[in-house]
């Protein structure tokens, strides 16, 4: 009979010994407020896309009325730069000096008349004849970034020959370092 009555109470105290292990109680819980103390530096959060898009909107607007990173346009068919597009060049440096921290990407576009990949490799033509003059003007090299994007951005959608005029042109966007 001893060992019937040491095999009910096993289970019992199995079950104490659960919750105790396991910090189960059927009582409510208090409500714990757990403080937490700040960091001892703030750290510097990285500006999101939209507000790093506003700034160098910004910076932008702000070459473009000093005369600086104006889209240069080109020929038909042609990666040489023209005197006027010369001159537009020509303004940059100065404005480049005064933002260390800024980088330029030049993107190079074509109109829609050729193929994707001879526009391509034109566009490619054009951002570089702008870097290649820029660098002799004394802008670094590691400054620049160039980019063709052919036919695929066109500044107007029609199929003239005024609105190819405006698509076959380098544009400059200033990116961060």
């Amino acid at each position: 009979m001893r060992e019937n009555w040491a095999k009910g109470l096993i289970i019992p105290i199995l079950l104490v010994l659960v919750v105790a292990l396991t910090g189960c109680s059927c009582a409510k819980k208090s409500a714990v407020t757990e403080t937490v103390a700040p960091p001892a530096t703030v750290q510097e959060q990285e500006p999101g896309p939209d507000v790093l898009d506003a700034e160098l909107a910004a910076l932008l607007k702000e070459a473009q009325a000093e005369g600086a990173l104006m889209p240069i346009y080109f020929d038909y068919d042609k990666s040489n730069l023209k005197a006027d597009a010369k001159e537009n060049l020509g303004k940059t440096p100065a404005w480049l000096s005064k933002k260390p921290t800024v980088n330029i990407k030049i993107e190079g576009n074509c109109d829609e008349r050729g193929t994707n990949e001879y526009n391509m490799a034109l566009g490619e033509r054009r951002a570089n004849s702008a870097k290649e003059y820029l660098v002799k003007l004394g802008v670094s090299a590691v400054r620049l970034e160039t980019v063709s994007l052919g036919e695929e951005k066109p500044l107007d959608p029609g199929h003239s020959e005024a609105a190819w005029a405006k698509n076959r042109r380098d544009d400059f966007i200033p990116t961060s370092k």
